[in-house]
């Protein structure tokens, strides 16, 4: 009998970016290998914090895709959420109390409408999503699994966006009560699902992010690629792409560019959308900075060209944030087959991904001196092994049919 799979999760397809690209994937995956999926999501915000056009964030509206060759469905029930223009911890908050309560006139209508789903898959952050998907699990059945893309308590924490001690007693427990509570608790590094293990002391499986190395894969002309973009061939190129919000600590590469600011042959992009951009564009005006440029968010018809344009890219976090998160704009480098300058501490999963496979460089977070250092001293070498090994890394263990398939085999034990 075919499996009918249930998602709840705050982000979905079409966000281009994060837990929403994700999501949408492995419920497409889903779909196209012979399961009825079902998804309760809310309206694309992520990274703009706007809901994106045609979209709008009214009421609630049904999506429903059909896959002839797998005989199976996709449908997405999108639910009407709160969204903070410059989200703050509290907004955020209010934010994900909103899609709550939004979303349980959904699950209450599958539970009463609609046959049973074999697997409910929550994704957090927001933690406290996994009450809804225990829920249906207590009335309907079927066994629940939750998936951490990032430790959002202890990043609120470590990151001061929350400081109320009480609070966050009163969070780690209800967290660790749906963390004890699910057939299956999943994340995607090893340092995270150790810390994850040590809260609740169980056993916590392996689902990484993944990438479809048949989209992003190397290009050789990249000095065409640099022309496209309007940067010549002698200039080393150093991208950051992806989310700009407080935990990435972006104000590293600022401080890095107006150091290297007399070499005309080192250029800095920081692209992407975010609640910091301004700010940090705002910084790099005030210091006079014209070596680097800020460009919105590429196109996915040209994305693949836009990243091995690069020649090398940069994947920055604050120190603090240490094993609470994986970048995932990491498996898109990896697929191009790109060097990596990342700041990662040691023993972190981030920092022995990248020594292990050697796949780039490491600098301590927050040390833009030493960000600045290494950078310079890549035109002296010869980084084609490092590149070599990030095209086979991607291959090897990030392919998207490797990971659901091993996924789907953990879950059905």
């Amino acid at each position: 009998m075919k499996k009918r799979v249930l998602l709840i999760g705050h982000n979905f397809s079409p966000e281009p970016t994060g837990i929403g690209k994700y999501s949408g994937d492995m419920m497409e995956w889903l779909a196209k290998n012979g399961y009825d999926c079902t998804v309760i999501t809310t309206y694309p915000y992520y990274p703009y914090w706007k809901v994106q056009a045609p979209y709008r964030n009214r009421w609630f509206k049904k999506e429903v895709k059909v896959y002839p060759e797998s005989n199976s469905s996709l449908t997405v029930y999108r639910c009407p959420s709160y969204v903070p223009e410059k989200p703050t911890g509290k907004k955020r908050m209010i934010q994900d109390f909103s899609f709550w309560t939004s979303m349980l006139w959904i699950v209450l209508k599958l539970i009463i409408f609609k046959k049973k789903h074999d697997y409910i898959i929550t994704v957090a952050p927001p933690f406290h999503l996994g009450y809804l998907a225990w829920f249906y699990r207590k009335i309907k059945g079927g066994k629940m699994i939750y998936h951490i893309q990032d430790l959002q308590i202890e990043a609120a924490q470590e990151l001061k966006i929350l400081t109320k001690e009480k609070m966050f007693v009163w969070l780690y427990s209800a967290e660790r009560a749906i963390l004890k509570g699910s057939d299956f608790v999943s994340s995607i590094s090893e340092g995270m699902i150790n810390k994850i293990t040590a809260k609740a002391a169980r056993e916590v499986l392996f689902f990484p992010n993944w990438v479809d190395t048949s989209c992003f894969f190397p290009i050789d002309n990249v000095s065409t690629l640099k022309a496209k973009w309007g940067y010549n061939n002698e200039q080393l190129i150093c991208l950051y792409s992806g989310s700009i919000g407080e935990k990435q600590g972006l104000e590293s590469i600022i401080n890095c560019a107006e150091i290297l600011k007399g070499n005309a042959k080192i250029k800095f992009i920081i692209c992407g959308t975010g609640p910091y951009k301004d700010k940090l564009h705002d910084i790099a005006d005030a210091k006079g900075l014209k070596n680097i440029d800020f460009l919105p968010l590429q196109d996915r018809a040209i994305f693949n060209e836009f990243l091995n344009m690069a020649d090398i890219h940069l994947v920055i976090q604050k120190g603090n944030a240490g094993d609470l998160v994986m970048p995932s704009k990491l498996t898109t480098i990896l697929a191009v087959g790109k060097v990596c300058i990342v700041t990662a501490s040691k023993e972190t999963s981030l920092y022995d991904l990248v020594s292990k496979h050697n796949v780039g460089f490491i600098v301590p977070p927050d040390d833009f001196a030493e960000l600045a250092r290494v950078i310079e001293s890549i035109p002296k070498m010869d980084i084609t092994l490092q590149q070599n090994n990030s095209r086979q890394y991607a291959m090897q263990y990030l392919s998207i049919d490797n990971v659901m398939n091993q996924f789907i085999h953990d879950i059905s034990k």
